[in-house]
């Protein structure tokens, strides 16, 4: 952020003009902190006081650049800093106008959307987020005034209404990016975001599902049953390659290379293509589906076979069949779980892992380091066997 000259005379001022793809941008002074020059891309300069009392930030207008020169500026700063220190707030006063800047409402609609509809895939979620919790709650608060207390509210008052940890703590996640792109935007300064110390709420109750072989015949049998015939091939390709739902639902003939046996994903979650390596049994069901609906006959390989596109919702479907096999308790997200399970229990590192589900940061793999007792019992058994003589075990020597 720039830093204005500590004489802060108006001719320094003048000089500075705010680029034409900003709306404005701040400059500070290095001695005063808060004092600054707010400088709009319409070409107006004015001079404001940013401060905190009582837990919530204010920011005040001292006056136009034009009228007014910075040394002026800062001898009006200085005297309602005073005024601050004697636990009054200068924006209370008649005649002193309060500047607060975007609300939350207006921030993320007018702003954030915007932005994350050109490069961000899952823009939807973002916004069925925004839509649903956050401007209900927070969207008439200014962003530049909320605090601390204000995001414990939020939060206290979603867990009220019965949303799980993990929910809160995707709100969380929205708030605080949000917030970074309003400091990266020069909105309003670091010392404005409430949650640069705000930590996500610790989810003890998150449970990760593992199928065992058993588990996972019974309910391919009870797929197999299925009234939607696509299912099955669908839930043995997610077992078989680890992929996430969307990334099978959508995959397209193009993208398979059965002479080289590996399935190319174009879009991923991390934005970046990704091309995974296809065992016997996932070239096995690619056959399958091949001989009975052609390989021609629609764009994707799991189409809808009413109307040749990808399934949007296969969860009905899918919640009769693991229903009949007693395994409620399983998400289809968990296959993909299992499939990791199933490679670490064999034997395979956990770069390999890492590799086959397109993981960006090892961190998220680790998760997925779920060892059975077998294995482990394995593992403690490579130890060479020491044997002990007792009658020679060497005695403690006296004192």
């Amino acid at each position: 952020m720039k830093k204005a000259d500590t004489t802060g005379t108006l001719d320094f001022v003048g000089d500075i003009v705010c680029p034409k793809h900003r709306s404005h941008i701040e400059v500070f002074d290095p001695e005063l902190k808060g004092f600054y020059c707010d400088l709009l891309r319409s070409g107006r300069k004015s001079y404001r006081l940013r401060y905190r009392i009582n837990g919530k930030l204010r920011v005040v207008t001292l006056g136009d650049a034009a009228y007014l020169t910075a040394e002026q500026a800062r001898s009006a700063a200085l005297k309602l800093l005073s005024q601050v220190r004697q636990g009054v707030d200068p924006s209370q006063k008649a005649g002193v106008p309060l500047v607060l800047g975007l609300t939350v409402k207006e921030f993320f609609n007018q702003k954030y959307l915007p932005y994350v509809k050109s490069y961000k895939r899952s823009w939807g979620t973002d916004e069925c987020m925004i839509r649903l919790h956050l401007i209900p709650q927070l969207g008439q608060l200014h962003m530049m005034a909320m605090n601390e207390r204000d995001v414990a509210a939020f939060i206290e008052q979603m867990q009220i209404r019965g949303y799980a940890i993990g929910t809160c703590n995707r709100a969380l996640v929205l708030l605080r990016y949000g917030f970074e792109l309003a400091v990266r935007w020069r909105e309003f300064g670091p010392e404005c975001n409430p949650m640069r110390l705000y930590k996500n709420l610790i989810d003890d109750n998150k449970i990760e599902h593992f199928l065992s072989q058993k588990q996972t015949q019974i309910l391919l049998n009870e797929v197999r049953k299925s009234e939607n015939a696509m299912l099955q091939w669908i839930v043995l390709f997610l077992l078989y390659t680890g992929a996430r739902k969307r990334e099978v639902l959508d995959a397209k003939w193009a993208d398979i290379d059965l002479e080289q046996r590996s399935w190319r994903i174009p879009k991923t979650k991390s934005g970046k293509v990704r091309h995974v390596p296809l065992s016997e049994g996932a070239l096995e069901v690619i056959t399958k589906v091949k001989e009975k609906y052609g390989k021609h006959a629609f764009m994707f390989i799991f189409a809808n076979d009413k109307t040749g596109l990808p399934f949007m919702n296969i969860f009905y479907s899918w919640d009769m069949a693991r229903q009949r096999a007693g395994l409620g308790h399983v998400r289809i997200h968990d296959l993909r779980h299992s499939f990791a399970s199933f490679l670490v229990n064999a034997g395979r590192s956990l770069y390999e892992v890492q590799e086959l589900l397109g993981h960006a940061d090892s961190r998220t793999t680790t998760r997925y380091a779920h060892l059975s007792r077998e294995r482990l019992q394995e593992a403690v058994e490579v130890v060479p066997r020491v044997r002990l003589d007792v009658n020679n075990a060497p005695r403690q020597q006296q004192m």
